[in-house]
């Protein structure tokens, strides 16, 4: 009632002690970060002395509750927000804020909800925070009247950010942009409703000139430096400052074919200088300046992903998917794990369940010696997630219990990207997988057999779209000598059943047949 203490036991520290009463305002007030200022200040006093001192006068908890709740709402809605911009996840870093269970979604984006959740659950998720939808929304709104950003973060809540990183930081005991202990992050989306492929991505932010020089002294790993230099490099050039991407992978081409090189994981630590030189002339023949100030990176790496929300693509995808009044993107910036540190390192993704027979098996892929979009954007090919088994047995023994952990927690099939760097695994997403029909079907049955839905939810996994692929044409006999005589090609089914029509190479000449009154059949490169 008056100073009572907790003591608790910290890896990093002998002990650390904070008064009852500040535990239990950070656990019962809507909102905590009116009072992070004042944690901070004592857990650093605590690091210059081992020891704090406090000295409050007692005051009712709900007038300090009410008092605090009030003046924290009015700093936000002065920016035309709700509810709190940014969120903290990891395993080693405390939330900072809870948000309502009805608006936990709505508010930080698939993504970001998951990686809280993963956080609590004790999966080993890389410490970082989220920008709430709230924020692209008015980031992307132009009309000031409305209280629109007009594509600008405002400076106090730019600060914000800022002490975000820093926790990151404490919690990765590393610095942004530091050249001999550099923190790398990553720039992700992640909206309410899944939109596969339709949003941005930034990796390795944080490289510069100095900061590669830096990572390859303290990693004593050069190819690994220039390699996330040289990504970074494409990624910001294309995310965020609109450079075609064939610009940097003629570049690419060019050099494997100078040097006789199939594979990008061939390239050694001289060819990658190379590339990083040709890739700033890329920069400079379309009259733009890569930016060597770390920050800068961060601020223009966030709006751009949030002005991928109104880009064509993700418009185009949520007309078709006929996804409506939801508030934007957020953004997740999360500590970097590496997949390209060598044969010991790997990304992937990975079905918890066949999403087009609806089997339970793994299904997905994985690379060694590689990040993310090299699984995703068709840069290399991948193996078979079962094939991780022979390579990193007890990686993949880990993973598997993960897969399991996760669908108990969602009750539904998880759709999952981890990366492995040195042997140890994180995981980096998790959401509920897209599926077909026929999937659809077994895969509601089989939860329900499982015990881990009733027969009511389970039906509502089910979708009208599910039905109506299993009701498309189908060919009668796909095991006849008749049909496999007359296979012209091979593809993946991107769409269900069989159709006839005439074959497109575009978007754009689907759309021209249609208006032509010809049907047809899209045909694009595999990815």
């Amino acid at each position: 009632n008056d100073y009572k203490y907790l003591f608790v036991a910290s890896p990093r520290m002998k002990f650390w002690a904070l008064p009852s009463l500040l535990l239990l305002l950070k656990a019962s007030l809507t909102c905590t970060n009116a009072f992070q200022p004042v944690l901070q200040q004592q857990q650093q006093a605590f690091h210059r002395k081992n020891i704090i001192t406090f000295d409050f006068r007692r005051l009712d908890t709900d007038e300090l509750s009410t008092s605090a709740s009030s003046t924290c709402k009015a700093d936000y809605a002065k920016f035309g927000l709700s509810y709190p911009p940014i969120s903290l996840f990891g395993k080693d870093v405390a939330e900072n804020f809870s948000y309502p269970a009805d608006k936990n979604k709505d508010l930080l984006g698939g993504k970001g909800s998951n990686l809280a959740e993963m956080s609590k659950i004790g999966l080993s998720v890389p410490p970082g925070f989220t920008l709430t939808t709230e924020c692209c929304s008015l980031y992307c709104n132009n009309n000031v009247e409305e209280g629109g950003w007009k594509s600008s973060i405002p400076s106090e809540i730019w600060k914000d950010v800022l002490s975000s990183v820093e926790v990151i930081e404490d919690a990765m005991d590393s610095k942004f942009g530091s050249p001999s202990n550099p923190l790398l992050l990553s720039v992700r989306s992640g909206a309410a409703i899944s939109m596969p492929g339709m949003m941005d991505t930034v990796l390795n932010l944080g490289m510069n000139d100095e900061v590669v020089e830096g990572l390859a002294r303290q990693t004593n790993n050069p190819r690994f430096a220039w390699d996330s230099y040289r990504r970074f490099l494409e990624m910001f050039g294309n995310v965020v400052l609109n450079i075609p991407r064939h610009h940097f992978e003629d570049v690419m081409d060019d050099i494997k074919y100078e040097y006789d090189i199939e594979e990008d994981s061939d390239l050694n630590t001289e060819h990658l200088q190379k590339i990083v030189q040709m890739f700033k002339q890329v920069y400079q023949e379309m009259e733009l300046s890569f930016p060597q100030n770390v920050n800068q990176q961060l601020e223009l790496a966030v709006g751009a992903v949030f002005q991928g929300w109104t880009g064509d693509r993700a418009v185009k995808y949520r007309e078709v998917e006929n996804i409506r009044n939801l508030l934007g993107t957020a953004v997740n910036v999360q500590a970097m794990v590496f997949g390209n540190m060598g044969e010991t390192s790997g990304t992937g993704v990975c079905f918890t369940r066949d999403p087009n027979t609806g089997d339970k098996r793994l299904f997905g892929e994985f690379l060694l010696n590689a990040q993310g979009e090299d699984v995703v954007a068709g840069i290399r090919t991948p193996e078979p997630i079962a094939e991780l088994e022979a390579v990193m047995p007890e990686v993949f023994a880990e993973f598997h219990r993960n897969t399991e952990i996760l669908e108990r927690t969602y009750s539904d099939m998880q759709d999952i990207e981890f990366t492995v760097q040195e042997g140890k695994l994180f995981m980096l997403q998790t959401r509920n997988g897209k599926r077909g029909g026929e999937a659809a079907v077994k895969i509601a049955v089989d939860l329900v057999k499982e015990n881990l839905l009733d027969r009511e939810s389970a039906i509502l996994k089910v979708l009208p779209e599910h039905l109506d692929q299993l009701l498309h044409p189908r060919f009668p006999d796909v095991e006849g000598e008749d049909y496999k005589q007359s296979i012209l090609t091979k593809g993946l089914p991107a769409s269900p059943g069989a159709a006839v029509g005439r074959i497109a190479f575009t978007n754009e000449k689907v759309v021209e047949n249609r208006d032509n009154g010809i049907p047809s059949i899209l045909v694009r490169e595999e990815t």
